[in-house]
């Protein structure tokens, strides 16, 4: 068996973040579904739209490399996922369930963050300069939802399902 190489690695990890991608947009409606906020709402249907076009980016770095586009079971994500389904569970009706969505979805968000960083950074180690270009598209919308979420989660979300002393 030949040795694996960098173009290994990143070809596999692309496959886990597609597939991340594919269980992500998944997940959206149902979660801006569950909002009660009207803003988290929109922040989620907003994210599900940059989402597609994260997903679309991907094939075209796929198709750079002259490889199909395809997922690879990505257990990190689905973790993530089932814990906000839980969420989503665990507090319906609840004063504190949009603080628990965002969490959730800043603990996508801080995976595909990690993910995007990396693979960018291989990309240029691996002279992609394309793929590079899509990739750092794609870590900039994810970088700035994070923020979103935050600023969200601190102007009122979070404090909205404090119980009171």
């Amino acid at each position: 068996m030949a040795e694996k190489q960098l173009d290994d690695l990143f070809y596999d990890t692309l496959k886990d973040i597609y597939f991340a991608e594919r269980q992500i947009l998944k997940a959206l409606p149902k979660m801006a579904r569950a909002a009660s906020s009207d803003k988290l709402k929109a922040a989620f249907e907003k994210h599900k739209e940059e989402t597609q076009g994260q997903i679309e980016r991907l094939q075209e770095i796929f198709e750079l490399l002259g490889k199909r586009a395809q997922g690879k079971t990505c257990e990190a994500i689905q973790g993530i996922i089932a814990e906000g389904e839980e969420i989503m569970e665990d507090f319906k009706g609840s004063p504190a369930l949009d603080a628990g969505l965002i969490s959730s979805a800043q603990a996508v968000e801080h995976y595909e963050i990690a993910r995007y960083g990396t693979l960018k950074a291989w990309a240029e180690q691996l002279g992609h300069k394309q793929a590079v270009q899509l990739l750092d598209a794609t870590l900039k919308e994810e970088t700035k939802t994070d923020a979103d979420l935050s600023s969200l989660a601190t102007a009122s979300l979070n404090a909205s399902g404090k119980k009171a002393a």
